[in-house]
């Protein structure tokens, strides 16, 4: 691909040098800030040349954001872009990066799973639960009603439930919120002997 100015234009030729079919950049799909970088790019260019010799400094930044602008274009089209620098009139080839190789996936063999560290953990939490809403439950119903302790019960579950089924894939706590939601499940026996 050759990128080429007419007029004030930049514009996209196909291989066959001079007698290749010019395209506007703005048809192709290279993004349109990609196809305005290079239409001011050539407006600039085009003003650099015809000021003459007075804008060295000018065509300096001129011939370097060609160069730029032609190695996106490579980038991103996947092909050699090949242009002559406007302003020094020395013809440039831009080939396009190198595609990163494709690594095939790694075989990874999963953790073991701590089943005697994970089982005691949720052991723990399960009897932690059981004697936390019995004592709930037993301190409300001796202290007010019975109906009020089913309804405290009622709005731990709750309100606790939601934070458990979140929990239940976290690798390390998902021992504990296995623990909680058994210890919950089992205190609704004790829960509901003490209310009735």
């Amino acid at each position: 691909m050759e990128l080429r100015i007419r007029g004030e234009q930049a514009v996209l030729a196909g291989p066959g040098g001079e007698g290749a079919r010019e395209v506007d950049p703005r048809r192709l799909a290279i993004g349109p800030d990609l196809a305005l970088a290079l239409h001011e790019w050539a407006r600039v260019a085009s003003a650099v040349t015809r000021s003459g010799p007075d804008a060295e400094g000018a065509a300096a930044v001129v011939s370097q954001r060609g160069r730029q602008l032609a190695a996106r274009l490579a980038a991103v089209m996947g092909t050699q872009v090949r242009f002559v620098d406007p302003v020094t009139g020395v013809e440039v080839v831009v080939d396009p990066p190198p595609r990163p190789a494709q690594r095939p996936p790694r075989a990874t063999s999963p953790e073991p799973t701590p089943w005697l560290t994970g089982l005691t953990v949720s052991a723990f939490t399960a009897a932690l639960v059981v004697v936390a809403m019995l004592a709930l439950a037993t301190t409300i119903a001796d202290e007010t009603s019975s109906w009020l302790a089913l309804i405290a019960a009622l709005v731990v579950t709750g309100g606790v439930a939601p934070s458990l089924w979140l929990g239940r894939k976290v690798l390390i706590v998902r021992w504990a919120v296995y623990g909680a939601a058994v210890g919950l499940a089992a205190s609704w026996v004790g829960v509901l002997a003490t209310v009735f």
